[in-house]
């Protein structure tokens, strides 16, 4: 049967009555005398917690759809308070099997990568940092209803941030340099509200490390995204290398982009401009450029077919931009109905191809997950399923066209730039969290400072103009990772060096690249980051060299393009 996304029935659940069959059930469970029964039991304790997600999902959509609606509003409010008690019933089941008597038989059966996710899921919660989570949440949330809330008044209209995009990519240079005053001024005015909700962000998330005995929050951090088989030390030699090999090219790229649109001096405010002629932008309205995503799907392969039809029938995507609705892009999955959503923004820009393509590959990943029997499958850790979301982005090449007709070669060009030019800027965002975290003392002045620092690394080409509050290190306020999915963020720079490596091969033998890219997609959350690359026949970013190598052929390939003539 198809249910309709407006048909998904929403009930808040009876988390005491959920509770008290957990623990029932695991009762059960420690008596157990046979693997199978325990198993038994295992797919018991998933429906229940599958019924308790497929109703946190329903209703956090609902909501960033409409910050207005009161109802899904207060629902939200009641997971936030209620997410502690969520995670402990997790927990308990986590304990569980984490000690089984048949935990051997139990891991051939479900992987050994269950079990590692149950050890950090427990390394990172505790029943006594109960009450500072929901404040976490609380603050969190404060922070997503704050941007949402945005009405600025801008060429005779009232907008939201999400639809400055345009105006950032005009053709008119005074008409960007407006914008940018304009939406930066909503920054501005909310510039002290946006310091103290981090600052307390910080505060309550360093005293949630340190009340479960961790030495900061950096640390608590790394259990808290399932980085299973990387650690800081790591990273920090990742964000090396993107230092040496990434930022000279980035910045060449930006002086072609200096040159190309013909500016003294490039500014922040030019950035997104590519093209003296404009840039790329996708042909037709939301539905249309939806109808052209079916073409593209159906052509890709019968696997992408079937998926794309299953979305468009059940209404799984919302991507227009809306009065009230909160910004960015996002994928989630709806348990019950195995079901992926599709969350966006489209404002007109080549962004609305990117998203699409970008939320498609992890829309596309989970569905083809959505049969595993561990949930914890559904998705991969964050760095692993960014890998299949931004290789879709390339694997969708052949079909620019459809969405960009004469301004294809345009796309291309910018859209490898772009993604080039993000990893600098990826990973200073990394570094500053890790500085904030390992100082939770600074005030919001020096934390400010310390992007300011930051940028002058990763971003050396940045000139704000003079422009307030992003003159005074203030640009990472519109990050909203940083403030709800903390140390979310190298996980892109990584799955970036990963989905480059399937670009480069997807030109060589793109057959080939797609049956890995299956493969990979089949395996869903069951394995970890370097295991998971590993299986797709990629080079783990760590490893020495990898970077180098894609970064040079990018390079080669931007190179060979006469980017004035486009």
């Amino acid at each position: 049967m198809t249910v309709k996304f407006e048909d998904m029935k929403y009930e808040r659940p009876d988390l005491e009555k959920a509770a008290a069959d957990v623990d029932a059930l695991l009762v059960q469970f420690n008596e157990a005398d046979s693997v199978e029964t325990q198993s038994e039991i295992i797919e018991q304790f998933n429906a229940i917690t599958n019924d308790i997600h497929t109703a946190m999902t329903l209703s956090s959509i609902r909501a960033s759809v409409d910050t207005k609606d009161e109802y899904y509003d207060g629902e939200r409010t009641f997971y936030d308070e209620n997410a502690p008690t969520i995670q402990e019933m997790i927990n308990k089941y986590y304990k569980a099997i984490s000690n089984s008597k048949f935990r051997d038989e139990l891991e051939k059966k479900y992987g050994k990568q269950l079990f590692k996710l149950a050890e950090f899921s427990m390394k990172s919660f505790d029943p006594k940092v109960g009450d500072l989570l929901k404040k976490e949440n609380k603050l969190s949330t404060e922070y997503s209803k704050l941007l949402a809330s945005a009405e600025i008044e801008f060429d005779g209209k009232t907008l939201n941030l999400s639809e400055f995009g345009p105006y950032m990519q005009h053709q008119d240079r005074e008409m960007r340099r407006k914008a940018s005053i304009a939406s930066n001024g909503f920054y501005k005015e909310n510039m002290k509200k946006i310091d103290k909700i981090y600052g307390d962000l910080v505060q309550v998330r360093d005293e949630i490390a340190k009340e479960l005995g961790y030495k900061d929050f950096v640390e608590l951090g790394y259990f808290r995204m399932s980085r299973i088989d990387y650690d800081r030390k790591m990273v920090e030699k990742f964000r090396k290398q993107v230092e040496e090999y990434v930022v000279p090219l980035a910045t060449k790229l930006r002086e072609k982009q200096r040159e190309r649109i013909g500016v003294e001096t490039l500014y922040s405010y030019d950035e997104a401009f590519d093209f003296k002629t404009g840039n790329a932008t996708p042909k037709g309205n939301a539905e249309e450029i939806l109808k052209h995503g079916e073409t593209m799907y159906k052509e890709l392969s019968p696997e992408t077919d079937e998926f794309y039809q299953f979305m468009r029938e059940r209404n799984l995507f919302d991507v227009e931009a809306k009065k009230g609705k909160e910004g960015g892009g996002y994928c989630t999955f709806i348990s019950n109905y195995k079901a992926p959503f599709i969350f966006s923004n489209f404002n007109g820009t080549l962004d609305d191809i990117t998203v699409l393509t970008h939320e498609a590959g992890h829309a596309f990943q989970t569905y083809m997950s959505r049969e595993t029997p561990v949930p914890e499958y559904i998705f991969p850790t964050y760095e692993s399923c960014e890998i299949h979301s931004m290789s879709m982005e390339y694997f969708t090449y052949d079909w620019m066209n459809l969405f960009f007709e004469e301004g294809t070669d345009k796309f291309f060009y910018a859209h490898l730039a772009d993604n080039i030019q993000f990893l600098p800027y990826g990973v200073a965002i990394d570094e500053f969290q890790h500085i904030v975290y390992e100082n939770p003392q600074f005030t919001a002045a020096e934390r400010r400072e310390a992007w300011q620092e930051l940028e002058r690394k990763y971003l050396p080409h940045r000139n704000y103009d003079g422009i307030e509050p992003v003159i005074h290190g203030a640009f990472w306020h519109r990050q909203g990772h940083v403030f709800g999915a903390p140390f979310y963020y190298i996980d892109y720079t990584l799955a970036q060096v990963c989905a480059l490596q399937f670009w480069k091969k997807s030109k060589e033998d793109f057959d080939g690249a797609w049956k890995d890219y299956l493969h990979l997609c089949s395996l869903g959350g069951s394995k970890a980051f370097t295991e998971l690359v590993a299986e797709a026949n990629l080079k783990s970013p760590f490893e020495e060299g990898s970077l180098k190598a894609v970064v040079e052929e990018a390079e080669r390939y931007l190179d060979s393009i006469d980017d004035k003539a486009l």
